[in-house]
C-alpha cells in the first residue's frame, strides 16, 4: 500500500510539474487556431467590431442623460433589438430589421386597439376579450409561418408579431399609460434596428448577393477542374502525376453540399439594394436555376467517379478506341465551364467561346458513338467486359448535355441581368468605329459662275475617293476616281 501510495504521490507531482506546459501549450494552440479562423474570413472579425460599434451607440439611450429622460428603461429594447438583429450580411440584417419594425409596429397598434377595446366591456368581461384576442391572434400567426414562403421570408416578422402583441395586449391589462409604453418600446426598438441596419450598408458592407455570384462561379469552375481532372485519372499520363489528377477531380465534392447556402444567400440577396455591379432587381432566383444544373452535373461526376475508383478491368483495345473522343469531350466541356465562370465573374457576354467548346464536345460524342458502333462485341463474356466503359461514356455524354443546359441557363441569366457584350476579337477596333467605305470632297459651285460655258445650269462637284478595306489575305488596295455630278 504504501508504494502504491509512494506511486500515484509521484504521478501527481509529475503530472503537476507538466501543468504549466501544457496549459501553454494549449494556449497556444487555441490562439493560432483563432488566429487561422480570422485570416480564413477577415470579415468575420469587421463583423464583430461592427456590432461593438452597434452596441455602444445604442447604449447612449441609457448613458445620454436627455435620453434616458426620454425613454427610460425601454432604452434596453434597443440593446435586445442589435443583439438579435445583427447579421453578418446586408441581406440578413436588413430581413430582420425590416421584419421586426413592421411587425413591432403592427402588433402594437393592433394591442393597443385590443386593450381599448377590452376595456368597454367592464372589469369582467376586459380579460375575457384580451384573451380571446391573444389566443386568435397568436394562432394565427403561429400557422401562418407553415406556409412555405411565409416561413421563408417572414417567419421572424411573424415569431415577434406574436412577441409583441402578447407583451402589449397582457401588459395593458395592468397598465394605465398603455400608449407611453407602446410608443417608447416601439420607439427604441426602431433607433436599435434603425443603426443596425446603417452600420451594415456603410461601415465595410458584406452582401449575400456578392457572395452567391461569387459562389456560383466558383463551383462551376470547380465542376471544370473535375472534368478536366478526369482525363487523367481515367486515362492516365506522365504529364501529371496520380495525386495531382486525384486532387482535381474530387473538387465536386462541395458542389454536392452547397444548396442549403445557396438557398439562404439567395434569399437574403433579394432583401439587398442595388450595389455595385447589381441592380436593384437583379435576377437572384436565376442563380439558383444554374446551381441546381451544376449540381446536377457534380451528381453525374460522382458516379463517373465511382467507375474510375473501381477494380473492374475494361479491355486496352476498348479503352484505346475510346479514350481520344472521352478526352477530347471531358477537356472541352471543362473549358466550356472555364468560360461560363469567366462570364458570370465579369458579367460580360462571351457566347462565341463557350459555344465553340460545346461544339467541339458535341463532335467528340459523334465521334465516340461511331466507335462504340464499331466495338460490337463478339461474345457475352466480351459484352460483360466493356459494359463498365460504355457505362462510363454514356455519363460523359450526359455531363456534356448538362454543360450546354448551364450555358443556356447563364445565355438567359444574362440577359436579365445586363451582362455586357464581349467585343469580338477578329473585327478591328477601328473598323468598328470608323466604317467609311468612301472619303470623298464637295465642291459647291457658286451661282454666276461660268455660266455661259456651263449652260447657265447650277451644279455640284462631287471628288469621290474609293478605298478598298484591307482582308485577312489580301493587301490593302486603294483606288482614286473623280466624278462630276451634275445637279439641276
Amino acid at each position: 500500500m504504501d508504494l502504491n501510495a509512494q506511486v500515484k504521490k509521484a504521478g501527481f507531482l509529475q503530472r503537476l510539474k507538466e501543468f504549466p506546459s501544457k496549459l501553454k501549450e494549449g494556449v497556444i494552440k487555441r490562439i493560432k487556431n483563432v488566429q487561422k479562423f480570422g485570416k480564413d474570413d477577415p470579415r468575420r472579425i469587421i463583423h464583430s467590431l461592427k456590432v461593438g460599434l452597434s452596441l455602444t451607440l445604442v447604449s447612449m439611450l441609457y448613458y445620454v442623460r436627455p435620453l434616458y429622460n426620454s425613454f427610460g428603461v425601454s432604452g434596453m429594447w434597443a440593446i435586445l433589438t442589435v443583439v438579435v438583429v445583427s447579421e453578418f450580411t446586408v441581406g440578413g440584417t436588413l430581413s430582420k430589421g425590416l421584419n421586426r419594425g413592421f411587425a413591432t409596429l403592427i402588433a402594437g397598434a393592433l394591442g393597443v386597439g385590443a386593450v381599448h377595446l377590452a376595456r368597454f366591456c367592464g372589469d369582467k368581461g376586459e380579460p375575457i376579450v384580451l384573451g380571446i384576442f391573444v389566443f386568435s391572434l397568436g394562432a394565427a400567426a403561429t400557422f401562418s409561418r407553415f406556409f412555405p414562403r411565409i416561413k421563408q421570408r417572414y417567419d421572424y416578422g411573424a415569431l415577434i408579431f406574436i412577441l409583441t402583441f402578447s407583451m402589449v395586449a397582457v401588459s395593458g391589462y395592468r397598465t394605465d399609460e398603455i400608449l407611453v409604453m407602446a410608443y417608447q418600446r416601439l420607439s427604441t426598438i426602431l433607433i436599435g434596428g434603425t443603426i443596425c441596419i446603417l452600420v451594415s450598408i456603410f461601415v465595410f458592407p458584406v452582401w449575400a448577393g456578392e457572395d452567391l455570384h461569387k459562389m456560383v462561379a466558383n463551383n462551376i469552375i470547380k465542376l471544370a477542374n473535375s472534368l478536366e481532372g478526369f482525363e487523367g485519372e481515367y486515362f492516365p499520363s506522365s504529364d501529371k502525376t496520380s495525386k495531382e489528377t486525384n486532387s482535381c477531380v474530387q473538387q465536386y465534392k462541395s458542389i454536392l453540399t452547397s444548396k442549403s447556402t445557396e438557398d439562404t444567400l439567395a434569399n437574403l440577396a433579394r432583401w439587398e439594394p442595388g450595389h455595385g455591379r447589381f441592380r436593384l432587381r437583379h435576377p437572384w432566383t436565376k442563380y439558383l436555376k444554374i446551381a441546381g444544373l451544376v449540381r446536377q452535373c457534380a451528381f453525374h461526376l460522382e458516379i463517373l467517379n465511382g467507375y474510375v475508383l473501381s477494380d473492374v478491368k475494361i479491355p486496352q483495345d476498348f479503352i484505346s478506341k475510346i479514350q481520344e473522343p472521352c478526352s477530347i469531350m471531358s477537356r472541352e466541356a471543362g473549358e466550356a465551364l472555364k468560360a461560363i465562370a469567366k462570364s458570370i465573374k465579369t458579367m460580360k457576354r462571351d457566347n462565341v467561346s463557350v459555344n465553340k467548346h460545346i461544339e467541339k464536345s458535341q463532335n467528340a460524342i459523334q465521334t465516340l458513338r461511331i466507335a462504340l458502333k464499331t466495338s460490337s462485341p463478339e461474345t457475352d463474356k466480351d459484352l460483360l467486359e466493356i459494359i463498365p466503359g460504355v457505362t462510363m461514356a454514356s455519363i460523359l455524354i450526359e455531363i456534356v448535355n448538362y454543360v450546354e443546359k448551364i450555358s443556356e441557363a447563364v445565355e438567359e441569366f444574362s440577359g436579365l441581368a445586363h451582362f455586357k457584350e464581349t467585343p469580338d476579337p477578329k473585327v478591328s477596333p477601328e473598323l468598328g468605329q470608323h466604317q467609311l467605305l468612301h472619303r470623298g470632297s464637295v465642291k459647291p459651285v457658286l451661282e454666276g459662275d461660268n455660266e455661259e460655258e456651263n449652260n447657265s445650269s447650277p451644279h455640284v462637284v462631287i471628288n469621290v475617293h474609293d478605298e478598298q478595306l484591307p482582308t485577312t489575305n489580301e493587301k490593302k488596295v486603294a483606288g482614286v476616281e473623280k466624278t462630276r455630278v451634275d445637279v439641276v
